[in-house]
């Protein structure tokens, strides 16, 4: 190949990187293949949010312990529990108890990770993306305790601060039927 047709396709390539935001050739071509992929369909996308409320609410067991419901999968994940006896920390006050809290935050760090992989790949299938569960695990997780945990019923929220290839951040929230700020966390977590 001549020296100008080599000139021609560097700069085509620089050209491609630049408008990719990346310099890495496989982060281009797995962009560029999945912006020409269709996205999965109404349905597919039915399967999977159905999928995830099922794992959130029935397959994970211990947050059937926490008694977790889905209150919103988008634009952020949502849960709620209620408060009950079996969750007090202190009996004198009825306080939640602490690991409640930190295990609500942490489970609802995850699930959200799971419902913005789904985001990430819209080109799978309902069970390619329940699949990439199997790889999530918690690296690590930091709660702050604002507020005792006093309420009839609460209030989780979460948002992914960053999705990478392998690891995911997200900041949680928790506040109680009164709307007042029980708790936040920030975690990380390994997503391949």
């Amino acid at each position: 190949m001549c020296l100008r047709g080599r000139l021609k396709i560097s700069i085509l390539r620089l050209n491609a990187l630049t408008v990719m935001g990346s310099q890495h050739p496989d982060a281009m071509l797995a962009a560029m293949t999945s912006s020409l992929l269709p996205r999965r369909s109404a349905d597919e996308q039915a399967r999977l949010d159905a999928d995830l409320i099922d794992l959130i609410e029935h397959r994970i067991t211990f947050n059937q312990v926490l008694g977790l419901k889905v209150q919103a999968l988008a634009p952020q994940l949502v849960l709620r529990f209620e408060m009950r006896p079996e969750l007090v920390g202190h009996f004198h006050y009825g306080r939640l108890h602490g690991g409640v809290i930190s295990a609500v935050l942490d489970a609802l760090g995850g699930s959200a990770l799971m419902v913005s992989l789904g985001e990430k790949h819209p080109t799978e299938s309902a069970e390619q993306v329940m699949a990439r569960f199997t790889k999530l695990g918690t690296i690590d997780l930091r709660v702050d305790f604002l507020r005792p945990g006093l309420g009839r019923h609460f209030i989780a929220s979460a948002e992914i601060t960053r999705l990478g290839g392998r690891v995911g951040s997200t900041q949680m929230r928790l506040h109680n039927d009164e709307g007042l700020l029980i708790a936040t966390a920030a975690a990380a977590y390994i997503v391949s």
